[in-house]
């Protein structure tokens, strides 16, 4: 595992989620569920940061972020009628707290994230890359090209060929927010099965 640095100050949208130490996150799509848009989301040792919980009949294509205890954090929704795969995560109130905006490229995919760092109150951009044919992205700062996550996407096993589930393991740089990265990964995920037509 490669040494991620501490971004400093720490980098995100909610400072209970912000790792302490580098670490490990396991996405796992929940096979055989309504909408088959569901994600647990586990640390290296196996404790749940979040779920992920797809709405079947949703035209927005919602996706419901609960903490361990169950607690209602933000929701994800696509973006209608944009050129671009187009992304938003909304707070409780219904606030725009986070943007997710991406390009399929001839080699790779390129999504553009933006929201406000809870720590300073800047506005930050950071710059995801993926290559999906190499199953494999990073995550970095726009203005520093500091890397703070890095995507992995583990090799299809016979459970996942016959449920068409998606395993991801990203490593997160100390003072990152897990449950920003973990909504990063399922944006991706969900642009990568756009363009694989599934």
């Amino acid at each position: 595992m490669q040494q991620l640095l501490d971004p400093s100050p720490p980098l995100g949208l909610f400072p209970q989620f912000v790792a302490q130490q580098q670490m490990t996150l396991v996405l796992k799509e929940k096979v055989l569920t309504w909408s088959g848009e569901d994600f647990s989301v586990k640390d290296q040792w196996g404790s749940v940061v979040v779920r992920c919980e797809g709405k079947l009949f949703s035209i927005s294509d919602q996706k419901k972020f609960v903490d361990a205890s169950g607690n209602h954090v933000f929701t994800l929704k696509n973006k209608i009628w944009h050129i671009h795969k187009t992304m938003e995560a909304e707070d409780l109130a219904g606030n725009v707290i986070l943007k997710l905006r991406g390009k399929i490229q001839l080699f790779g995919s390129t999504m553009n994230i933006t929201f406000t760092n809870f720590a300073d109150n800047r506005e930050v951009e950071l710059v995801c890359k993926g290559d999906w044919i190499g199953r494999k992205a990073t995550i970095a700062r726009s203005d520093t090209n500091q890397i703070v996550a890095q995507i992995g996407r583990n090799f299809l096993n016979a459970r996942e060929i016959f449920a068409g589930a998606e395993t991801y393991q990203v490593n997160v740089a100390p003072g990152v927010d897990l449950a920003l990265i973990a909504a990063i990964c399922i944006a991706l995920n969900e642009r990568n099965r756009e363009s694989q037509g599934r």
